[in-house]
């Protein structure tokens, strides 16, 4: 179980990250990422599918499919609320965005969270 399981486990979301994965044939590491980007990238003004791949690097092919395994734009508006919820989750993104590549996460989550 992953800390984005725990974290949405707690706020009432029952989803299984490593069983998406496993589904969309990707790495658990690589849906964890998705989802938390997505979730910050979401009340986001624009694209949210090309904020989370600018932030990520994660092609915009992957993020639509996590998109629809999450139950599309309300399943992704639900897991969103819950993230944000969950004061541990720019934590989470804060630790996502320290590696190369994943920059744009750490400013996303701030900018998620309110903060500059």
């Amino acid at each position: 179980m992953s800390i984005l399981d725990s974290l949405l486990g707690a706020a009432g979301q029952n989803l299984d990250v490593a069983g998406l994965a496993s589904q969309l044939g990707i790495d658990p590491s690589v849906a964890q990422t998705a989802i938390a980007a997505l979730g910050a990238a979401h009340g986001q003004d624009g694209d949210t599918v090309q904020a989370a791949s600018d932030a990520t690097g994660i092609d915009s092919d992957t993020l639509n499919q996590v998109v629809g395994a999450l139950g599309g734009h309300e399943g992704l508006g639900q897991v969103a609320q819950a993230l944000a919820g969950n004061p541990q989750v720019e934590s989470l993104l804060g630790s996502l965005g320290g590696g190369e590549g994943l920059g744009g996460l750490a400013g996303l989550a701030g900018s998620f969270f309110g903060k500059e």
